[in-house]
């Protein structure tokens, strides 16, 4: 048995910014079309009048002040209210795998590694562009990589999801260094038009390198212990699948998009994350005075507060459980490792962390690592 390090990360942020103003103000114009167009209805009481939105209120619900995104016209366009990302051809590279590219090359970098070094290439995300064939291949190609390449979605927790894949077969000897790459073009499955969602989300790609711990002879981080779990829910889903297009295609549908019953998640989610990290530390030897930082998963600022003051037993101190929601806002399961990549090069070697996502099935992961 072998033992994994992660040694390296990297993030790709996209140039366009959506503040949380820019944002109200093409909501609340689609909001005044919207009433306009269907005002006999919604005199007729019907069909409900779409409110407006405020900066105010989307801060107050989810901490978050601005996002990134691949395409901001589009979403900020009143009549569209989503991205305009036309379709490639077959012989050019995906969006998904154009940014996970990027990522991964930043990753590489600080690894003092190139593609070719690679065993084992992960795309773990919430959505992927394609059925198939895999976005992880063609990012395998991209990078000049060898060995194998596979998907794989766990919605936001796709990333430990990956990692705990990756330290699997490193400790098991099937390969000796793995890059798990999160491209998330979380706004693609946003329902920008729905007041309650419309800010969550934005875009982003992050890729995390790990390699066998026996062969570095440079600063990394040990993976002490990993864990999963799953326990189904509806509260958070997409039903826009393949198989949804067969004879429905052209028609508007909600479920289509993002949805969940936030007020459920809250209750639900909450403990269930609290107690998997509690028991994972506890079965590793973990103590919450060990922990010297917390990287979670970067949905709503409350949720973290909360399961920080839980893990802890108290209320975090300034930089021990570091936010990027601020300015990222939700990007599903690269938010714990953007977190991580820009809050971790002052660890002391010994000090102990954890990362940790979570999301829809309901779905979390953890991981626990050591400076090195």
């Amino acid at each position: 048995m072998f033992t994994a390090a992660i040694t390296g990360t990297g993030v790709f942020t996209p140039q366009a910014v959506i503040t949380n103003e820019d944002l109200v103000v093409a909501f609340n114009a689609h909001a005044d079309l919207f009433n306009a167009e269907n005002a006999g209805a919604i005199a007729a009481g019907t069909l409900d009048a779409k409110p407006h939105s405020s900066a105010d209120f989307i801060f107050a619900a989810s901490g978050i002040e601005q996002r990134f995104v691949l395409d901001r016209d589009g979403v900020l366009d009143p009549a569209r209210m989503h991205p305009s990302l036309p379709a490639r051809p077959d012989n050019a590279p995906g969006y998904m795998a154009e940014i996970g590219l990027d990522a991964a090359q930043k990753a590489l970098a600080e690894a003092g590694l190139t593609g070719a070094d690679i065993d084992l290439v992960i795309c773990a995300a919430s959505n992927m562009e394609r059925a198939y064939p895999a976005v992880g291949v063609e990012i395998q190609q991209l990078l000049g990589a060898g060995g194998f390449a596979f998907d794989m979605n766990v919605a936001c927790s796709s990333a430990t999801f990956g990692i705990q894949t990756a330290v699997d077969m490193i400790r098991a000897g099937s390969i000796r260094r793995a890059i798990v790459i999160n491209p998330e073009i979380c706004s693609a499955h946003l329902e920008w038009r729905d007041r309650d969602c419309h800010f969550i989300f934005g875009d982003v790609a992050t890729a995390t390198i790990l390699e066998r711990d026996e062969d570095l002879d440079k600063p990394h981080f040990k993976v002490k212990s990993t864990r999963c779990a799953t326990q189904f829910s509806n509260n958070i889903r997409n039903n826009n699948g393949f198989l949804r297009r067969t004879h429905d295609q052209m028609e508007d549908r909600r479920d289509m998009q993002f949805m969940q019953n936030g007020r459920k998640v809250f209750k639900e989610v909450l403990p269930l994350v609290s107690k998997h990290i509690a028991d994972h530390m506890a079965d590793t030897g973990v103590q919450a005075d060990d922990l010297k930082r917390l990287w979670l998963h970067q949905a709503n600022k409350t949720m973290n507060d909360y399961i920080g003051k839980k893990v802890l037993g108290r209320v975090p101190m300034d930089g021990e459980q570091p936010n990027i929601l601020q300015d990222y806002a939700n990007t599903s399961s690269a938010g714990s490792i953007i977190a991580f990549s820009q809050n971790s090069d002052d660890l002391a070697v010994g000090d102990t962390g954890l990362i940790c996502s979570f999301g829809a099935g309901y779905s979390v992961g953890s991981v626990i690592i050591e400076r090195a």
